[in-house]
């Protein structure tokens, strides 16, 4: 058996240092009331020692975790397969890791999970909590409330739970970029434009379907098909909608995952896109949008950049683990554009 070397005490750094353990422990620690020649002298022997803290111990002394939780409502096999949440979870890492925190996923996917990640998240593990894809009668709000830690949600909050408290999210203009789309489509003439919505117990979804009637108020009923924001979803509705309503010449659907399965279903089906049938997607999910057949036109959110700023109004809050400057107490719209390609 090879013998480990013994791990560098703070009593070692602090010998090492020529100071105190007390004082050491504050540098260490990120305390104040340290001269600045003594701040010195500690992070020089921490790094000549090789110092890590006992993060036990650090989370004693600065009742902090270095580390946030990232619930998202879905299914694994959904998280994995989507390259949205990718997308999300490599914007909050970027932020978390600039700030030194680690990042815990937790997914859920039945209530038994959402037991789970109560307890978790009122288990004092973490500093807070991003939260996003919540669906409409999820109980992960109120698990979260009541777990009393800082959390900033991804997506405007649709749930109604009596609490009239402030609630920080991040969302993209969701209705106004939908309302683009189909503007876009009526404008190349299209006149029987029809959606696949989104699950709309989401309010991203009901949002774009908002958009959607804010143009086509008068549409026939027959034009608005469910879906789920997956490619077999938007087979699904293609095909209904073929069925139903053959002449549709337009095509706005809920996020590009779902444009990207209708497509195949116009191909299958003999329909020229855009000669016949224009589709236009929502997202912007560079690894869909431009390799669809052909390329899709697409409404861009910046999803990554959604998922850092989440993680930015999380470290800054007031009762986040980092205090500074003030995030805002109610939610941050970003604005969408439309990438015209191909499709439409």
């Amino acid at each position: 058996m090879t013998e480990t070397a013994p791990r560098p005490t703070l009593e070692a750094v602090a010998a090492r240092a020529g100071v105190s353990r007390a004082t050491a422990s504050r540098v260490v620690n990120g305390g104040d009331g340290v001269r600045e020649p003594l701040v010195e002298r500690v992070r020089r022997a921490v790094d000549e020692l090789g110092y890590v803290p006992n993060q036990a111990a650090r989370s004693l002394v600065t009742k902090r975790h270095d580390a946030v939780a990232v619930v998202v409502a879905e299914p694994e096999t959904r998280v994995f397969a989507d390259p949205f949440f990718a997308l999300q979870l490599r914007g909050i890492s970027k932020e978390l890791t600039a700030h030194d925190n680690q990042l815990v996923l937790l997914l859920t996917e039945g209530r038994d999970d959402h037991a789970r990640v109560g307890r978790y998240l009122a288990g004092g593990h973490v500093d807070g909590a991003l939260v996003f894809s919540l669906h409409l009668d999820d109980p992960l709000p109120g698990l979260i409330r009541r777990a009393g830690i800082p959390t900033v949600f991804g997506g405007r909050p649709g749930w109604s739970d009596g609490d009239g408290g402030d609630v920080v999210y991040v969302d993209s203009d969701n209705r106004g970029g939908a309302r683009d789309a189909v503007r876009h489509l009526v404008a190349l003439g299209r006149t029987r434009v029809a959606h696949i919505t989104g699950p709309l117990d989401q309010t991203s979804a009901a949002d774009r379907l908002d958009g959607y009637r804010d143009v086509m108020a008068d549409a026939d009923p027959r034009l608005v098909v469910p879906g789920d924001f997956t490619p077999a979803g938007g087979e699904r509705a293609m095909r209904e909608l073929l069925d139903h309503r053959p002449d549709v010449d337009a095509v706005f659907a809920a996020n590009d995952l779902t444009a990207a399965g209708a497509l195949r279903v116009l191909r299958e089906h003999g329909r020229r896109v855009p000669e016949d049938v224009a589709v236009i997607g929502f997202d912007d999910m560079l690894p869909v949008a431009e390799q669809t057949d052909p390329p899709l036109t697409t409404v861009r959110q910046d999803i990554e950049e959604m998922g850092r700023l989440m993680a930015r109004l999380l470290l800054r809050g007031p009762d986040g683990p980092h205090t500074g400057e003030q995030a805002p107490r109610s939610g941050v719209v970003l604005p969408t554009t439309l990438v015209r390609r191909a499709s439409a």
